[in-house]
Order: C-alpha cells, then sequence, then structure tokens
C-alpha cells in the first residue's frame, strides 16, 4: 500500500469511526418527541392535581412499582441527560458543533483543519476520556448503593447516571475519528476538500 492510500484510508477510518459514533445521536433524535409527550403530561396532570398515575406488581426497571407525577417531572430530565449526551458525538460528527463563528468565518478550510486537530488532540478527547473514567465510578457508586429518587419518584438512578460515561466514549470515539480525518485530509493536500456538515453526513 502506498502513502497514499494509506493516508486515504486513513481518512476513510476516521469517516467510519465519526459514523458510528453518530448513530445513537442519529436515532436518539425520537427522544424529542418523547419528551414533549411527558411535558405535555407533566402540565396537565398538574392542572388536574393528579398524584398516582398507575401502580403495578412487578417492578419494572427506571420506573419500579408505580408511577405517579414526580415519576413524571424527573422522567423529564432523564430524558434530557440522554438527548445531550447521546446527540454530543452526532453534532461533532455534522459539524453542527459551536464555534468562534467571527474568527473560524475568515480561516481557510485547511487553517480550520489544523484547529480542529490541536482542538480534538488536547482538549476534546483528554476531557472526554477523563470524564468517562471518573464518571464510570459515579455510575458504580449509584448501582451499589441502589440510589433512587427522594421523593418516591425514579428508582435506579445509576440508568441515568450511565449516560454519562456513555455519551463521553462516543465523543472520544468521533474525536479520534475526526484527528485521523483531518490528518488524512492534510497529508494528501486536500485541506480546502474538508467534508462541510451535509458531504459525508449521516442525516
Amino acid at each position: 500500500m502506498d502513502r497514499r492510500s494509506q493516508q486515504s484510508a486513513m481518512v476513510r477510518l476516521g469517516n467510519a469511526l465519526l459514523d458510528i459514533s453518530a448513530l445513537p445521536g442519529r436515532y436518539g433524535s425520537i427522544l424529542i418527541l418523547v419528551l414533549v409527550l411527558v411535558v405535555m403530561v407533566s402540565v396537565v396532570g398538574a392542572q388536574m392535581g393528579l398524584s398516582d398515575l398507575f401502580v403495578w406488581d412487578r417492578r419494572v426497571p427506571l420506573f419500579g412499582n408505580h408511577l405517579n407525577m414526580t415519576s413524571i417531572v424527573e422522567l423529564q430530565w432523564h430524558l434530557f441527560s440522554l438527548l445531550i449526551m447521546l446527540s454530543g458525538a452526532y453534532a461533532l460528527r455534522n459539524d453542527r458543533h459551536i464555534r468562534v463563528d467571527v474568527l473560524s468565518a475568515r480561516f481557510t478550510s485547511r487553517t480550520r483543519l489544523w484547529v480542529d486537530l490541536f482542538g480534538d488532540i488536547f482538549l476534546l478527547i483528554p476531557f472526554f476520556a477523563l470524564l468517562a473514567w471518573y464518571s464510570l465510578a459515579f455510575t458504580q457508586m449509584a448501582y451499589g448503593f441502589g440510589e433512587q429518587s427522594n421523593a418516591g419518584g425514579l428508582v435506579d438512578r445509576y440508568l441515568v447516571k450511565a449516560v454519562l460515561p456513555l455519551g463521553s466514549v462516543l465523543l472520544v470515539v468521533a474525536g479520534v475519528g475526526r484527528v485521523l480525518r483531518n490528518i488524512g485530509l492534510l497529508l494528501t493536500n486536500k485541506g480546502g476538500d474538508a467534508p462541510s456538515s451535509s458531504e459525508g453526513s449521516i442525516s
């Protein structure tokens, strides 16, 4: 395999990692509709003065053996946590993340590749690798203690806390993928051909 083929393979591998990391965010977007429905139930239930909605015999993960208005309210931030942590890699893959536009707009495509490369290597990957490591222990502690709502709402608090290491790993994978892709583009002198948010996108 010659050098140019190796560099092209690096770009393909980087794009593959980006695509894989973005999949949960793509399919997780359905959670927006679920969140809207949960908010609607919460508002209507509060106006009607409801408390317990359903009770059942067998224990269900996250919900326990009942569903009340406290559970509905807590479910809102559980879903919001899922949306935020699963969509980070998706936003990165499709170049929808926040930039300092007043500076970025003046950069050439090749300069933006260099900025992304250094940002991913020295900021994004180290930060989310550490976050994944420490949040895993955080999740294990919640599981060991059987942490649950103090207000009689949702149980199995470790399930929502597990989203933090999961989302962090997805962002690390996305960061590694983008580093490989950008290095490949820079080495093949295709810095001006860096994919935009619509090129090679899985959206």
